[in-house]
């Protein structure tokens, strides 16, 4: 198993649940610590989640810690935090502009299960680090299926040929972004910069989606000789004919285009997008949690029933014809020349 290797549960390693504190001038909202309903003080600020046994640069003089360890998620391609009830998830893979591997897809399925069992969480925002929320998969990924633990039942991933391809892509792809879509908690998306391909299937997942004013949405893939991203929802974000015309050119669209065709709730200055998105997350979670999960179940049945479960299955299906064809006629999963055909795109 490589060192990136994932666990259905997320890596663990010793951080502190505070038994009892004492502070020089600081209250405990100033502290960033909170008492849990089993009365244990924890903490909820990961910058002070750093202390280790009452020491910490700038501030050791300040704190008298008492503390025993206590098992608490870490993470090495996102970044993961509360604040007053509102989870936060950070995509944080700047160097390679957020783009998806499987370390990655695992842990956004580690962050959003910790947020969704967490009761003092009435909301998640999915945000990104870096000067572009996604670039899409990460095309690089060198690691395998044997490296994770899935959570989905499909197996068969070593399977040669389609059968294992479409496994894998079944659980990555469809099976996470079905399982966020569905998480009973209110999820907002809060977008800059570049959205690209698979980037979309993490917003799409998302109950709201805040934009900036410099965002832009794509999905270019069909140069690739395949149907667009997994998560095939462009029908249901933007209608049919938007939907072609972005899969048949490439183009992208502007997030005010994204406003007016219904995909996106708000579209806010670059500067303002932060604290508008959790002041909404606020809004949101003074409502009562049951509330707010009727609600949401009461929404995504009504587009249920219109059968957007089974046109994704479908649309999943037809992206593993595309794959298979591709493996015929060029030896490999995507048509070659595409990468060209989305390079000279990105000049025009």
């Amino acid at each position: 198993m490589s060192p990136t290797a994932i666990h259905r549960q997320p890596k663990l390693a010793p951080v502190r649940r505070l038994m009892r504190v004492s502070v020089l001038g600081l209250n405990d909202s100033e502290l960033g610590v909170s008492c849990n309903a089993t009365g244990s003080w924890v903490v909820r600020d990961p910058a002070i989640a750093q202390v280790r046994h009452g020491e910490r640069s700038g501030l050791a003089t300040m704190l008298a810690l008492y503390c025993e360890e206590e098992e608490m998620s870490e993470f090495s391609t996102i970044v993961y935090a509360v604040t007053d009830q509102v989870a936060r998830i950070t995509l944080n893979r700047v160097d390679v502009r957020n783009a998806q591997d499987k370390a990655m897809l695992y842990e956004l399925n580690d962050a959003f299960d910790l947020a969704a069992q967490d009761d003092d969480v009435k909301v998640i925002v999915l945000d990104a680090n870096g000067p572009h929320f996604s670039s899409g998969h990460d095309l690089a990924d060198q690691t395998t299926m044997a490296d994770f633990q899935p959570v989905s039942n499909w197996g068969g991933y070593g399977k040669p040929g389609a059968e294992g391809y479409q496994s894998q892509e079944e659980e990555i792809y469809l099976g996470l972004c079905w399982r966020w879509r569905n998480l009973p908690k209110p999820t907002i998306a809060q977008v800059h910069g570049k959205v690209i391909a698979g980037g979309l299937m993490l917003i799409w997942v998302c109950d709201l989606i805040i934009a900036a004013d410099d965002a832009t949405f794509s999905d270019p893939v069909v140069a690739f000789g395949v149907n667009g991203v997994e998560y095939f929802a462009h029908p249901w974000e933007m209608g049919p004919r938007k939907a072609k015309e972005l899969l048949f050119t490439g183009d992208k669209i502007t997030a005010d285009e994204a406003k007016a065709l219904g995909m996106v709730n708000h579209v806010v200055p670059r500067e303002s997008l932060q604290e508008f998105t959790q002041t909404m997350a606020r809004r949101i979670s003074s409502r009562p949690s049951m509330g707010l999960r009727l609600a949401k179940q009461s929404v995504n049945q009504a587009q249920d029933a219109q059968g957007f479960w089974t046109a994704l299955q479908g649309a999943m299906s037809l992206q593993q014809l595309g794959h298979a064809n591709n493996q015929i006629v060029h030896g490999r999963l995507v048509d070659p020349a595409g990468v060209q055909v989305i390079r000279d795109d990105a000049k025009r």
